[in-house]
């Protein structure tokens, strides 16, 4: 991951845990539906490493949102 990039990894994962949270889905959870562990998921979602499209993807259909929203970043 770009050093440069990190405030859109954080924001995000911030849209990410949003989402799920609203779902009512847990970390572990998710991170057993989209086949990675809940380790990966959690530094997903703290811009702790980069996340491949295929993850992207396979979060978006179990979060049953288009992946536009998880780029939908809100301004601070």
């Amino acid at each position: 991951m770009q050093t440069n990039q990190i405030e859109k990894y954080k924001k995000l994962g911030l849209n990410i845990a949003y989402y799920r949270k609203s779902k009512g889905i847990s970390q572990i959870k998710l991170a057993e539906m989209v086949n990675i562990s809940r380790t990966h998921m959690s530094r997903i979602e703290t811009a702790d490493c980069a996340v491949s499209l295929d993850v992207l993807f396979d979060i978006c259909d179990h979060l049953e949102i288009r992946p536009k929203q998880l780029f939908d970043f809100r301004d601070d």
